[in-house]
């Protein structure tokens, strides 16, 4: 009776075992089934954001004055697939389009879309937007002229330019894009931003008549001292090291700046009594032509002082009450107000040659 017992309760125990089992693994089941459906669901809900998203995002991209989106949406066919015919669209439209292309992709472009991509309009503006000014633009065009030929030969003379000068500047009077004369080369340098500024620095040096007319080119009417210089040294890249060529760009910076602002230089009393020298004008009278000596002194302040705060191999910053004691002992009809906020300009902008 005892083992017969033994075996019943022994046969009940793996019964509620297995039972309790088969309980335990449909519990994981369905937690597994719910996880993935939610899985599913969350991924699925992803992907239709994203999707939103994607398209809103492109629509606010496109649209502009007008509905461009909406105007491709309703061009376009069911059967055709890809980027719409420019062809199909207003001329206004497919120019505009094309107009934010550059010469290589315009040139691309050109291979489907030959009559539009070569229009004349399209390349005289890539002309005029890269350089500004060019001798050939107020002439009356020779038989046979094209903007897209004249492109190419501009890119043409600046990578001559920058591999020297000289040839550069040669090549295009040769083609008849600048005029031999020192005003027209300072005219298109000013207005082209293609040249290697080293190159342009050494051909600056060796044609004082083109840097002459280049710095008259400049307008710092109402500006303060250090961005008119930064202004300055954007077109006119100051040499590595002091010498000559940086004492010289500093002295024709002085006297254009003077020449620009002389009512603010009587102001602040940067041209002092004694400073200048008496002449005659046409009616007479007697007037003052003020040597910039004032503005001299602080724009080499104001170098110093931008090598002294930007550069990392100086310790020991110079501080504001040091400056305006050193660049008052040097101009002393100066302000302090003044000096100090040439000082805050440097400190807070940057260097004003770099």
């Amino acid at each position: 009776m005892n083992r017969a017992n033994r075996c019943q309760q022994a046969g009940a125990g793996l019964q509620m075992g297995q039972g309790l089992w088969r309980v335990a693994r449909n519990q994981q089941l369905q937690q597994e089934v719910y996880s993935e459906q939610g899985y599913l669901s969350r991924e699925q809900s992803r992907r239709m954001a994203a999707s939103n998203i994607s398209n809103s995002s492109h629509r606010k991209q496109v649209q502009g004055g007008i509905d461009i989106y909406h105007l491709l949406k309703a061009r376009k066919s069911k059967e055709q697939e890809g980027f719409i015919n420019l062809e199909m669209l207003p001329p206004e439209l497919s120019f505009t389009i094309l107009s934010y292309l550059n010469a290589t992709d315009l040139c691309l472009a050109s291979c489907v879309w030959q009559d539009l991509a070569n229009d004349e309009l399209l390349w005289q503006g890539l002309c005029k937007s890269t350089w500004g000014h060019c001798s050939i633009y107020n002439k009356n065009p020779p038989l046979g002229f094209s903007f897209r030929k004249l492109y190419m030969q501009l890119d043409e003379g600046s990578l001559t330019f920058n591999a020297n000068p000289d040839e550069g500047v040669n090549y295009f009077m040769s083609k008849g894009i600048l005029d031999d004369s020192s005003k027209e080369i300072a005219k298109f340098i000013f207005c082209t931003r293609t040249l290697n500024w080293k190159k342009l620095r050494i051909y600056l040096d060796e044609r004082r008549d083109v840097l002459d007319d280049l710095v008259t080119l400049h307008n710092f009417r109402n500006q303060f001292l250090p961005n008119a210089l930064r202004e300055f040294f954007r077109h006119i890249h100051a040499p590595e090291e002091r010498g000559e060529y940086l004492e010289t760009l500093i002295t024709k910076f002085s006297h254009r700046f003077c020449a620009c602002n002389p009512d603010l230089m009587r102001e602040l009393g940067l041209s002092p009594a004694g400073k200048g020298q008496a002449d005659w004008d046409e009616g007479g009278f007697v007037f003052f032509l003020f040597l910039p000596d004032a503005v001299y002194v602080l724009c080499y302040s104001l170098i110093l002082l931008s090598i002294d705060l930007t550069s990392p191999h100086v310790k020991n910053k110079m501080s504001k009450r040091e400056f305006i004691r050193n660049t008052r002992r040097a101009a002393q009809n100066i302000s302090e107000d003044f000096v100090g906020h040439l000082y805050d300009n440097i400190y807070l902008i940057g260097h004003v040659a770099a």
